[in-house]
């Protein structure tokens, strides 16, 4: 039985019908109910939901055999395992916003709100600037609104958000989209499962690219 970790809400339903297309589906999973683990001995897989930002803890640990998470997520962490391909879904991008008309200043440092520290660190260091991180879990908007930093660093898809709170993108660092991931023990124990499904799931996003 292979172990995938899911990502919770609509990432999570759209990789789910991509297993499922590609010959693994789970019929419970569509169930309403409140239950997190889903089994198919037939398929020869066990589905279970988690946050997205957990992912990669579930597969990094070997609790999970593969699972899903944003290449944000990779990024920012680095956990220790196998990225095995691009599902080219979940797509948007991570980016410097500020109030519109913001100026950087490159005489004083910059404050950066963001809860993506490690990527916004890493891409500020590859510019020499001087930055002052503030951590924050949510509502990362309000921080340049109320004068708590100078821009933000995060991610943005359609870009409403920002518009209605009367901020803009001012760079975008790198576009992110969702990735299959595997546990580097489970991989030696399960390789051709786990490049079967990863064959099959490749195919399938290929053709829409």
């Amino acid at each position: 039985m292979l172990n995938v970790a899911l990502p919770k809400g609509r990432l999570g339903e759209k990789v789910y019908d991509l297993f499922e297309r590609a010959g693994y589906p789970c019929p419970s999973i569509k169930e309403n109910n409140r239950k997190l683990i889903f089994e198919n001995e037939e398929a020869g897989v066990r589905y279970f939901w988690v946050k997205p930002s957990d992912v990669a803890i579930y597969v990094e640990e070997g609790a999970a055999d593969i699972g899903v998470a944003g290449k944000d997520i990779l990024l920012e962490y680095q956990p220790d395992l196998y990225e095995l391909a691009d599902l080219h879904i979940g797509k948007c991008r991570m980016t410097v916003a500020a109030q519109k008309g913001f100026r950087d200043d490159p005489r004083r440092t910059l404050r950066v709100a963001t809860k993506f520290s490690r990527i916004a660190r890493a891409f500020y260091a590859s510019r020499g600037r001087d930055i002052d991180i503030i951590h924050l879990n949510g509502s990362i908007e309000l921080a340049p609104i109320l004068h708590l930093s100078d821009v933000i660093v995060d991610i943005v898809e359609t870009g409403t958000t920002l518009k209605e709170n009367n901020l803009e993108v001012v760079e975008e660092i790198f576009p992110i989209s969702a990735r299959l991931i595997a546990n580097k023990s489970g991989y030696k124990f399960k390789s051709e499962q786990i490049n079967r499904i990863a064959a099959a799931l490749s195919a399938m996003t290929e053709e829409k690219v």
